[in-house]
């Protein structure tokens, strides 16, 4: 494949970022060619500090902040906000994600910012949103994941549990992102810019819209199940002879198909307790004895190839290590102050060619380069 410009090339980026949600938001505009100015404090974000494991760096930082040029400033300094204040004069988005009203408090606040350069796109992301009771409370992932009942309905019928990843600043960074590319495709045609205000807890509470329907109009709520799945079955992970592989049944087809190629029991997609979703969900223990004793002798190869030979979906229990070496995994070189490291490429797949992903900043590796370019002068 051959390089390509981004979609984004032209437009310039300042996001007063720190964590997850933001710096992934700023991270995929930087990926689209956009050029991307990071205001960090004196001591860098602080998620440079989150772990050491790449080579030295912040496993996090590595994945959130390639393609970024740093700057450190103390907005509250005059001289540092008189220099963000020229940074986004001529921007095109501005994003942050500081303590609620912190950024409002040093003279960044959307607003101001928007009535100075009426082109801006003032992206705001905050934990539980602008108003309402839990306006001013601190926000991070779990936290999220607990408020959300994510958490609640996550881990085994013993106890509930944290998702393995940030999910909730994963997915409020993509909604953030989202909005930014539709406010750029609506200032095409109109020539005015756009607030955006995006927060953890609705985009969490937008990914529990199935569980909260099912509460609100069903009256139930799912139960922890583990690794089943709280309405579909058979959906989870079974045991066999020397593994677990994980399947998944959508429709009677497939139940039907699984009953006469992996059961031998075609007569069983007609038990009663079978025949449904609903039915099998209702009698979930017996299904899943009836399954465990039928793979019982069966190799992890072996159960994959009949699994395969039917037209099941089935995955293996992967670790981090089984990811690591699996054959599907694309990864992709970025420069950091520490050596090359091969992050994981990001999943959306240009077909006329893919662009190359930018280095990782060091702290404040740009800030005199910038305070030339946008005030002129390098000021002390």
């Amino acid at each position: 494949m051959t390089p390509t410009t981004g979609a984004l090339d032209g437009i310039l980026v300042v996001s007063l970022e720190q964590a997850v949600a933001a710096p992934y938001c700023s991270s995929r505009l930087a990926d689209a060619g956009a050029r991307v100015i990071k205001i960090e404090r004196a001591e860098g974000d602080f998620a440079r500090r989150y772990d050491a494991d790449a080579r030295g760096q912040s496993a996090y930082f590595v994945w959130l902040n390639r393609g970024k040029e740093s700057v450190c400033l103390d907005i509250k300094a005059p001289e540092d906000l008189r220099l963000l204040h020229a940074l986004v004069d001529r921007a095109d988005v501005f994003i942050q994600n500081l303590a609620p009203g912190a950024a409002a408090r040093a003279g960044a606040g959307t607003d101001a910012l928007r009535a100075r350069n009426p082109r801006l796109i003032a992206c705001d992301i905050s934990g539980y949103g602008e108003s309402g009771p839990y306006a001013d409370m601190k926000a991070y992932d779990l936290l999220v994941q607990a408020e959300s009942g994510l958490a609640f309905l996550t881990g085994t019928p013993e106890g509930a549990a944290r998702v393995g990843v940030s999910v909730c600043d994963i997915g409020t960074g993509m909604y953030a992102y989202a909005a930014i590319l539709e406010a750029l495709y609506e200032r095409n045609e109109t020539g005015r810019g756009r607030g955006i205000a995006v927060s953890m807890f609705d985009a969490m509470a937008d990914w529990m819209n199935v569980p909260y329907l099912q509460y609100r109009y069903g009256g139930k709520a799912p139960e922890r199940v583990g690794l089943n799945h709280p309405t579909l079955a058979p959906y989870g992970a079974y045991a066999c002879r020397d593994g677990s592989v994980v399947i998944s049944i959508q429709n009677e087809r497939e139940w039907s198909a699984f009953c006469a190629q992996l059961l031998d029991a075609p007569d069983l997609a007609r038990d009663e307790r079978f025949a449904t979703n609903v039915a099998r969900v209702a009698h979930r223990a017996d299904l899943d004895a009836t399954i465990h004793a039928a793979f019982a002798t069966l190799g992890v190869e072996e159960l994959e190839g009949k699994l395969r030979a039917a037209r099941i979906a089935y995955g293996r229990l992967n670790d981090v290590a089984g990811l690591a070496r699996h054959p599907q995994l694309r990864t992709a070189p970025v420069e950091t102050e520490g050596g090359t490291i091969d992050v994981i490429a990001p999943p959306a797949i240009d077909r006329a060619g893919t662009r190359a992903l930018g280095a990782v900043p060091g702290i404040g590796r740009d800030t005199d380069a910038v305070r030339r370019e946008f005030l002129g002068a390098v000021e002390r």
